[in-house]
């Protein structure tokens, strides 16, 4: 059935774009005035902006646009209304067009005869491996809201535990442009005036005054040696980072890093949490949460860790005994595990464990930012101070060599 790409704009006023499948034209417009949509364009995509718009362009929907999305789908369960309606109402109300079109697509496929999850299943690099595992489980046993409910829940925490350590570097980010911005201020604005003045007095400049101007000549006619540099480096660490040596490597300094290690690792200790215990207390065996676990942890080592667990949990061990042999999960994981499993509360011990080092993580993002200000602070100062320095140095010999005519 053909497919058209229509911009609409919803009865709040709100633009709507999206592709819509009907047999004609006139069927596809009429299809989107009983949505309720004032069509602004209706038409037949191309192959290159059908890729474009639903690939290229578009950004990855945030755990908190997840979240949204997986309460208002529960919302309009509860109410009585079917999946494809569902669906195609949500489909209206998202806003992000990557999570949109999977949406639109998954409904169609639905129409078609799919589950459900057979239809989120291609999908799963936008949702996740655990939102994928928790509907079929979901479907399998009845109960498709308290999973979707849980998801929910899963997004939210994630949501909050990203914006905790982002926060502990917007200060430090934020600082680190105006000291670039200032310094290339004084390189190619000010250090260049004081020099042509300096060269009129045709002495010998002290060597940090040299050494300060032939930088800023250096900025000025080869700025683009710099930029060039900048972004080989960046390329050149970013490639290594995905090699198995690489992610080895940055996993370690993440991990031993000062003031950023404890985050790293009180962090991971809350995700593995989390995700464990949403994955139990749905019902899924147990062998499986680990491993879907394991992929959730972005920090090498402690990926490694679940998996070598997972492996011991499958001859018999209890999961307690190789978290602890690990060594980079801090004690306190292993300790509130043993207790779960003593009293056959994993789940619940798990999520106390998760809570307790959110509130870790939020001290810790606190903590690290109050103790970054001043370091930040210094170094910029010791910049500055240097160019400074050397301009002051400079204007006394010109001053002493004028007095001695």
């Amino acid at each position: 059935m053909p497919e058209f790409m229509y911009v609409a704009v919803s009865r709040k006023g709100d633009e709507s774009k999206g592709m819509v499948e009907a047999e004609s034209r006139d069927r596809a417009a009429a299809d989107l005035k009983n949505r309720g949509l004032v069509l602004i364009s209706l038409e037949e995509p191309s192959a290159l902006s059908r890729d474009v718009t639903f690939s290229i362009f578009q950004k990855k929907p945030k755990a908190r646009d997840l979240s949204v999305f997986c309460r208002q789908f529960v919302s309009i369960l509860d109410a009585g209304v079917s999946v494809i309606s569902a669906l195609e109402m949500l489909s209206e109300e998202t806003e992000n067009k990557n999570l949109r079109a999977a949406i639109v697509e998954a409904k169609r496929s639905i129409e078609k005869g799919e589950s459900l999850t057979e239809a989120m299943r291609p999908y799963e690099n936008l949702f996740g491996g655990i939102f994928i595992t928790l509907l079929a489980a979901g479907e399998a046993s009845g109960s498709l809201d308290v999973s979707l409910s849980r998801m929910a829940e899963q997004y939210e925490k994630e949501a909050r535990l990203k914006a905790m350590v982002k926060k502990a570097m917007i200060y430090p980010v934020a600082v680190a442009v105006v000291a670039l911005a200032v310094i290339i201020a004084l390189l190619t604005f000010v250090v260049p005036t004081f020099e042509s003045m300096f060269a009129d007095l045709g002495t010998q400049l002290p060597a940090l005054t040299r050494g300060v101007i032939a930088v800023s000549r250096f900025v000025i006619g080869r700025w683009y040696v710099i930029v060039a540099v900048v972004a080989v480096v960046v390329f050149a660490l970013r490639s290594y980072g995905k090699t198995e040596n690489g992610a080895h490597l940055y996993g370690r300094v993440g991990m031993k890093a000062p003031l950023f290690g404890q985050l790293t690792v009180k962090s991971s200790a809350a995700r593995m949490g989390r995700t464990l215990s949403t994955l139990i207390a749905a019902g899924i065996p147990f062998i499986d949460a680990i491993t879907i676990t394991a992929d959730t942890m972005s920090n090498i080592y402690f990926k490694e860790a679940m998996e070598d667990a997972r492996e011991d949990v499958s001859m018999g061990s209890v999961l307690s005994e190789p978290i602890a042999k690990s060594g980079v999960f801090p004690p306190l994981v292993h300790h509130m595990l043993k207790i779960g499993e003593e009293s056959g509360n994993i789940d619940g011990m798990l999520t106390k464990m998760a809570d307790y080092y959110d509130e870790e993580v939020e001290g810790l993002t606190q903590r690290l930012t109050a103790a970054m200000e001043p370091l930040i602070i210094v170094l910029l100062a010791a910049i500055v101070g240097t160019i400074v320095i050397s301009l002051v140095l400079a204007m006394a010999q010109m001053y002493a060599g004028l007095d001695s005519l």
